[in-house]
């Protein structure tokens, strides 16, 4: 069966496509078999991973019955990837139906004994779609950076999550929070560590001993087609992401 594990912040601008690509990358480089789910309407996950992400079937067309998840599914570099667009923006007037909540959870279950992990990308927002993110997941990762908004948009994530909990998927596990464009040397970071840590207690989580640190090598790699790992192996974040997923494989093990 699949370790899913989705990648979420209602915040935007943390991280949360680049933290996508490098854990679905760096974990194909573990010798996983792994599935890439974009979740985000702006389908920057596709194009991170190398993909031409036009005419193609993407996850709404999956959605709304006019293609197979096995149509929509496109090999990359590393890992197969299910695209987004546009049109997913719509979702939360368009799928109505009464397991709205589980479409993506139903969707996967089809492919579960194929991939070792599935990475899902979600938007900066908490709406269906996320929801539908929750509901697949086995884990959550929550990126944010030393910013006090950032820091909000972890706090109310906390009744989403309780939410989807209380209804479709009680085992939902938060893996742990982030810390992104992290420079140590800042007190607003350091300030920022301090009460990520606090709300992690009351989530039941940690922050993760990881923390990635910042470089122009970051924004450059999307506009490449190419993961940071790939683009920039010996950058700082790429070293960080490294170690988050050798971090991310331990901490799994040990909760099973």
């Amino acid at each position: 069966m699949s370790t899913v594990i989705t990648i979420t912040n209602q915040k935007g601008g943390v991280g949360k496509t680049t933290t996508s690509c490098s854990l679905a990358c760096g974990l194909a480089m573990n010798n996983k078999r792994v599935l890439a789910v974009d979740l985000d309407p702006q389908g920057n996950l596709g194009f991170s991973l190398g993909l031409e992400i036009e005419n193609c079937a993407t996850i709404y067309e999956v959605f709304q019955g006019s293609a197979t998840l096995q149509e929509a599914i496109r090999p990359a570099k590393y890992c197969d990837v299910i695209s987004s667009n546009i049109l997913l923006s719509g979702a939360e007037l368009e799928f109505t139906g009464k397991q709205r909540e589980s479409m993506l959870k139903n969707l996967l279950s089809t492919v579960a004994g194929y991939y070792d992990y599935i990475i899902i990308d979600t938007p900066p927002a908490l709406n269906i779609l996320t929801v539908n993110a929750y509901a697949a997941a086995d884990y959550l990762i929550i990126p944010m950076v030393p910013e006090i908004l950032s820091l909000l948009g972890v706090s109310q994530i906390k009744d989403t999550i309780n939410t989807v909990r209380a209804s479709v998927n009680p085992n939902l596990v938060v893996l742990g929070i982030l810390l992104n464009k992290f420079n140590p040397r800042t007190l607003l970071s350091r300030e920022v560590k301090e009460m990520a840590q606090s709300i992690a207690s009351q989530i039941g989580t940690r922050v993760f001993e990881t923390h990635i640190r910042s470089s122009v090598s970051v924004a450059e790699a999307p506009a490449q087609g190419e993961s940071l790992l790939d683009y920039a192996p010996r950058s700082n974040p790429a070293q960080d992401y490294k170690a988050l997923v050798t971090e991310v494989l331990d901490l799994i093990k040990k909760s099973k």
